[in-house]
Order: C-alpha cells, then sequence, then structure tokens
C-alpha cells in the first residue's frame, strides 16, 4: 500500500490536473507536479530511520500499526480536497507528506520485523516476499491509477481506505512484536540536519528543473546555488554530529560492517540507476511510442501502465525465487548477477529504436525487473542480517533511507539529464515542423521557445500542448482543415519530441548503465557469507560483544 501511493499518483497525474483545473503548461504549475512526486520521497527518505529507531525503543509492531492509521487518515483527507487549482495543489501535496509519514511507519520497521520473527535460514526467502509486496505496489500502481483514474481522479486515494481501515484493525488484533526493546533517546539534531540536507537539495533541483534568466534551466540561480551549498554543509555537519552523539540517528560504527556497508551503498547506486527509470519510460511511452500508435492522448497513461507489465512479471518471478536461494548460497553471487542483468537491459533500451518494437521493449524491461528482484530481496537479507538484533529497527530504516534517497535524487538528476538531451535539438525542430505547416516563422519561433521543461512534462502528462499554444496566438484558425487535424493530432507532436528526447535518453541510460556496475561491484565486495548478526560494535561507555568462531568483535 505505502510502494502503490509512490507511484499511483504518476499514471493519474492528468486526471488529477484536469479535475483540480491545474495548467500543466504554465511554468509555476511545474513545481506542484514535481512535489506531488518528489515530497513523498522527501518524507519517506527523511523519516524511516527515526521511525526505525523508534522502533528498537517503543516496539516495531507498535510502530507499524500505528502507520497503518495515519495512512488511512491521510488517504481519506487527499480524496476530500476542498479547493481548486493551486490551492487545491497544495492540499494534496500536504497531505500526501503526512501519508509518506505513514507510509515511512511500515516500510522502516517491516523488514526488522521480518528479520525477527523468522530464522536466518529462512529469512531470504521472507524478505524477498516483502520486497516483492514493495515493488510490486509501485509498479501495479502504475496500471492501477490508469484504470482509476479514468473513473475518477479521487478514487487514487479512495483505493486505499478500505485497505487500510481492515488492516488497522488486523495489525492491532493479530500482530505480535518479537524482537527485542532497548530504551534510548532520539537524535534531534542528527535528524533535523539531515533533513535540512535533503530537502534544500530536492528543493534546488526542483528550482534548477526550471528555466531561470533566459536559460533552459535554473541551475546557475543564485537561489539554487545557495540551497545546494546549505546541502553540502549540513552533510558535513550532519557527519560531526552523528560521530559524537551518543545515540546518533545514523550509526556511523554500523558502516564497519562489511556486508552492512556494501549492500546499503549497491543499494542506494541501484536506486539512483532505477529511480527515474519509470518516469522515462512513462514519458516515452505516453508522449511518443503510443500516440504514434494510435492511442487516443486520454487513453495513454492507461496503457502506458499495461505495457509496462513485463517490469512487473520479470521482479515477481526472480524476487522470491533468489530470496530463497539466498537463504542457502548467500547474498553474493545473487545480488550481483541481478545488477548485471539490471545494466544490461539499459544497453538493449539504448540500442532501441525511439520507435520500438514492443516485443524488444518487453524482453529488455522484463529483463530489468528479473535483474531488479535478484539483487533486491537477496541485499536486504544481507542487509538485516548482518547487524546484531537491538540495531535491525534502525539498521532496516538506514536501509530504507538509502533507497528513498536515491530514488528521490535519480527523479530530478534524470530529468535534468533528459532535459539537457532536448533542448539542444528540440527549439530548432519545433520552429522547422511548424513553419511547414503553414505557421508563420516569427509564432513559430515563439512558440518553439517553450520551454524544453514544460513539453517533457506535456508528454509526462500525456498531452498535445502544440493545440493549446496556438489556440492563443489565433493562427490556428487560419490554417487550412487538412493543417490543423495534423497540427493538433497524434502524429505531429510526437515526432518532434522523438529526435530530441532519444539524445537525452542516450544520457540517462549511459548514466544508468555506470550506475548498476558501481552497484555490481559494491555488491561484489560485500565478503563471503556471514553468520547472523556477527558484527557489530557500539560507541561509548558499553559494547556489544558478540562471540563469533575466530574472533570477538
Amino acid at each position: 500500500m505505502s510502494a502503490l501511493d509512490g507511484s499511483i499518483v504518476i499514471i493519474a497525474l492528468p486526471a488529477i490536473f484536469r479535475g483540480i483545473d491545474l495548467d500543466p503548461l504554465a511554468p509555476h504549475n511545474i513545481g506542484f507536479l514535481l512535489w506531488m512526486i518528489m515530497g513523498y520521497r522527501l518524507v519517506q527518505a527523511v523519516a524511516v530511520t527515526t521511525l526505525g529507531r523508534l522502533g528498537d525503543i517503543y516496539g516495531r509492531v507498535r510502530i507499524y500499526n500505528a502507520g497503518f492509521a495515519v495512512f488511512t487518515i491521510a488517504s481519506i483527507l487527499l480524496s476530500f480536497d476542498p479547493f481548486h487549482a493551486s490551492g487545491a495543489a497544495v492540499w494534496l501535496i500536504a497531505w500526501r507528506l503526512l501519508q509518506a509519514l505513514g507510509g515511512s511507519m511500515l516500510t522502516g520497521n517491516s523488514a526488522a520485523i521480518l528479520t525477527d520473527a523468522f530464522p536466518a535460514d529462512r529469512r531470504g526467502f521472507a524478505l524477498g516476499l516483502n520486497q516483492v509486496a514493495a515493488l510490486a505496489g509501485q509498479l501495479t500502481g502504475l496500471v492501477l491509477g490508469g484504470l482509476l483514474a479514468a473513473w475518477d481522479w479521487r478514487a487514487v486515494f479512495w483505493v486505499n481506505v478500505p485497505i487500510g481501515l481492515f488492516f488497522t484493525v488486523w495489525a492491532y488484533r493479530k500482530l505480535r512484536d518479537t524482537g527485542e526493546r532497548h530504551p534510548g533517546r532520539i537524535d534531534w539534531w542528527g535528524n533535523g540536519l539531515f533533513a535540512l540536507r535533503l530537502g534544500a537539495i530536492l528543493i534546488a533541483i526542483t528550482m534548477g528543473l526550471q528555466p531561470y534568466g533566459g536559460h533552459t534551466m535554473g541551475w546557475t540561480s543564485p537561489a539554487v546555488i545557495l540551497l545546494l551549498s546549505v546541502g553540502v554543509a549540513s552533510l558535513a555537519g550532519f557527519v560531526g554530529v552523528e560521530m559524537r552523539v551518543a545515540e546518533p540517528m545514523v550509526d556511523l560504527d554500523l558502516f564497519r560492517i562489511r556486508a552492512f556497508s556494501a549492500g546499503n551503498i549497491a543499494a542506494l547506486c541501484a536506486s539512483l540507476a532505477q529511480g527515474g527509470l519509470q518516469f522515462v519510460l512513462i514519458i516515452w511511452l505516453q508522449g511518443i511510442w503510443l500516440p504514434l500508435h494510435g492511442y487516443d492522448y486520454a487513453d495513454t497513461p492507461l496503457w502506458a501502465g499495461i505495457f509496462l507489465l513485463p517490469l512487473t512479471i520479470g521482479f515477481f518471478i526472480s524476487g522470491p525465487l533468489t530470496g530463497a536461494l539466498s537463504d542457502r548460497f548467500g547474498a553474493r553471487v545473487f545480488a550481483t548477477i541481478g545488477m548485471v542483468l539490471f545494466g544490461s537491459s539499459f544497453v538493449g533500451l539504448l540500442l532501441l529504436p525511439i520507435v520500438f518494437p514492443y516485443w524488444a521493449f518487453a524482453l529488455l524491461i522484463a529483463l530489468n525487473g528479473i535483474g531488479t528482484g535478484m539483487f533486491a530481496a537477496p541485499n536486504t537479507a544481507s542487509i538485516m542480517g548482518s547487524v546484531p538484533a537491538r540495531y535491525r529497527g534502525v539498521a532496516s530504516g538506514m536501509r530504507a533511507t538509502f533507497q528513498n534517497s536515491g530514488t528521490a535524487l535519480s527523479i530530478g538528476v534524470f530529468f535534468s539529464l533528459i532535459i539537457v538531451g532536448i533542448s539542444e535539438r528540440l527549439p530548432a525542430t519545433m520552429s522547422a515542423g511548424l513553419q511547414q505547416q503553414g505557421v508563420p516563422a516569427d509564432i513559430a519561433t515563439r512558440v518553439a521557445d517553450l520551454p524544453p521543461v514544460t513539453s517533457l512534462f506535456s508528454a509526462m502528462l500525456g498531452s498535445n500542448p502544440i493545440e493549446q499554444l496556438l489556440r492563443g496566438t489565433g493562427i490556428l484558425d487560419t490554417l487550412d482543415p487538412t493543417q490543423q487535424q495534423h497540427l493538433t493530432g497524434g502524429e505531429f507532436f510526437p515526432q518532434l519530441l522523438s529526435g530530441p528526447f532519444h539524445q537525452g535518453l542516450v544520457i540517462v541510460f549511459v548514466a544508468s548503465i555506470a550506475l548498476s556496475l558501481c552497484a555490481a561491484t559494491a555488491s561484489a565486495l560485500r565478503g563471503p557469507r556471514s553468520a547472523d548478526g556477527d558484527h557489530g560494535v557500539r560507541r561509548g561507555v558499553t559494547k556489544d560483544l558478540v562471540q563469533v568462531p575466530d574472533r570477538t568483535v
């Protein structure tokens, strides 16, 4: 449920924008679109470690159960948006942040609860199912969002309510806490600095994607430079605090455990490589491939989710299977091979033409899903099994923080790379295409000067901006019917966008291949399989002394 809501809004955004009457082409509305997506990721990245720590202190099941209630309340409030246009968008963003907090209470403790409940020789399979549930929710949201948005945009939030109500009651009645509790304190300074760092960077990315001072993007804006500087400075402050505080938010001593540090580095690289992939594939399908194959713009969100199903199926096949096998043979081989396959899928996508044969696309995204499944479950089991029992809550939160931070940053980075790619060719291509259809050169040039980010988000929202842009000039009514039909039909804008977009795809997929190799390398360096919790040191007066055959840590 938590993962589903991270993606269901992506597909439903066209219906949401229409439902609240928000113009997707208005430059100032791009920020609303970004924060509907990235705000959820920001809260999850910031909150999960602290909520995992609270689980260690007060009980993981107690925090987990409360997450169901918070998530359900937020879903109800989201579906009753009383405002209009920008006010409605602010309402949705605000309650999405609360919803993300409830989701963080779930995801920050679920892996720790399973690790407590299952013995080491069954833990990989259990965590594999957990990872399948998470990614299945994320990918199923792409299809479900299209189906529900076709009925009513509010339905994408209603769907959580009966599930949330039922499992809130079920969890309080049935779920039992089998883990250890260790009283402690919350690291408020560390939490504040971490939130400041990630928040400043994500706000800077959001502003950097928008035009500034005649530039395609706003990376030269003083505000963006200041926010990025604050993000870097607060990172240094965060590390300093965590090294001195008695009970840190991020226990840096855990990174002395080789399997823990290698697994989290691999997870960060993998999420950076994959986090923005959904958006790229959705833009590719909704904005170009589906319209060029005769699909109406109103239907492209639903069909984009359907055509991405092989990605889900690949993960469903490999996730539980490799999770179970990793219980017997260890995580390193499966996780490393998974990342190699994952990177190989990007090589294949890089070689596809922009108007591809679907069978080839389906095979490649299925390979991407298989590689992700081979990596996710064994890597999670390796991370969780490497720490002493008392640190499982904070370890689960740290793992989720790396993953969510990578995903949130990946979205901004992927968008930036795509915009860099299309900005070089799109204006000239659009101007020439409009003039070929009888649009005067001065109007064609003015329309072509539309910021590339606006064209990119139009494609993501499954809309054709040409008709709206030309309606404002009055020139559309002066053209003959054939020219009008061609300009406002389903092929003109996708054909204009396809060449520049492919140039952006090349940049994005090369970056993903490099990150996949980094993840595979880190995974291979995690070391041989170790006993459950056979490492771990703690700063301060007390230390956890764990006896293992060859040494005492």
